[in-house]
């Protein structure tokens, strides 16, 4: 073996060992998360029981020894709730690491690109026009399709002469995002029912109230693959974050196509996502852009790295919001807010003033 792939195996070790290192840690950040909040509400139970509870889901498993309201509260109330977070929470960072990356932007989120607007936009027709009320999938539902289609409306405004700059398409996702925020608008304005206004308003600040198997069955298929996917294109991102388009085209990427691609595996991402909750804010700004400063730019690294961490979060903060005014509830969108619109601030304020110099 040569000098050579000597020296380039050992970088690569050195490289490999510390983010394994980083990587278990979330792995086991995520469990403990996961358990805690399942552990703890309005009535607590012991830590072996939910373990045992836990263990009892999985099949050829069949263990007995527990009151049967404890099951209740544990594998139909709390289990799905938090796996629900902690997928959605992975969901949310995941893609915003891949839109900061594909950006070259810190500060670039799944919401700038219009995509929760979209969404929100698609709930509030389902629910005014009452259709959300005969399924309790029909408000994801619509949703997602309201994600989605302002996903691509806003691509096919930005592309001209089958090329998509990105930063024409950031600035066409900010401008269609406005216009479903007024739609929204004017919707609400013309609705007299009251108890219409307040479902509409519940969902909007997000949570993950009254949320089952079914509805993390569901979201589980789009958010798995989305998430999948980005990892794919992981050595692309670092590419475009390195070298920018220009830099990454001499090297022989496709840029449309991988930009076409990571664009519609946020959106599916984000989309399943937003569905399922309602408007849950900065999960995707904060996320990545903390593990980036710890763990390095390496999206190989950074992208599941996010996903971890970023579903930890999410568990940690439907926890607060369940027990912080118990028995009363807070909705999760507003958890998520009240520590990122402070980090949002900070992040401008430092790119203002590395600006300045």
């Amino acid at each position: 073996m040569s000098t050579v792939s000597l020296a380039t195996e050992r970088r690569a070790l050195r490289l490999i060992r510390p983010a394994t290192g980083w990587i278990s840690l979330l792995v086991l950040l995520l469990i403990g998360s996961i358990l805690a909040a399942t552990m703890i509400g309005a009535v607590a139970v012991p830590f072996p029981m939910v373990v045992r509870l836990i263990l009892n889901q999985l099949p050829f498993v069949h263990l007995t020894g527990w009151d049967p309201s404890q099951e209740i509260i544990i594998t139909t109330v709390r289990l799905p709730r938090v796996l629900l977070a902690a997928l959605i929470g992975g969901g949310l960072a995941i893609s915003g690491a891949a839109l900061q990356g594909l950006f070259r932007n810190p500060m670039a989120d799944p919401g700038v690109i219009g995509l929760s607007a979209g969404a929100a936009l698609g709930a509030v027709i389902s629910l005014t026009t009452g259709i959300a009320f005969h399924h309790p999938l029909i408000l994801p539902a619509f949703a997602f399709g309201g994600a989605f289609g302002t996903v691509l409306l806003v691509y096919r405004i930005a592309t001209r002469n089958g090329r998509t700059p990105v930063t024409t398409f950031l600035l066409s996702g900010m401008a269609v995002g406005i216009f479903m925020v007024s739609m929204l608008s004017l919707i609400l304005s013309r609705i007299t029912s009251v108890a219409v206004v307040g479902e509409i308003l519940f969902w909007l600040m997000g949570g993950l109230d009254a949320r089952g198997w079914i509805h993390l069955k569901v979201a589980l298929g789009p958010i798995l693959v989305g998430s999948l996917g980005l990892l794919f294109f992981a050595r692309d991102l670092n590419l475009l974050s390195l070298d920018g388009e220009e830099g990454a085209a001499a090297l022989g990427m496709n840029v449309k196509s991988v930009q076409r691609s990571l664009l519609i595996l946020s959106s599916l991402v984000t989309g399943a996502a937003v569905a399922f909750t309602g408007t849950i804010a900065f999960v995707g700004l904060i996320i990545p852009h903390v593990v980036r400063l710890v763990i390095g730019p390496d999206h190989r690294i950074l992208l599941p790295a996010s996903f971890l961490a970023g579903g930890s979060f999410l568990v940690c903060a439907d926890l607060l919001a369940r027990v912080a005014i118990a028995p009363e509830e807070m909705r999760l969108g507003t958890i998520t807010s009240l520590v990122g619109v402070p980090f949002f601030l900070y992040l401008l304020h430092k790119g203002i003033r590395d600006a300045r110099g």
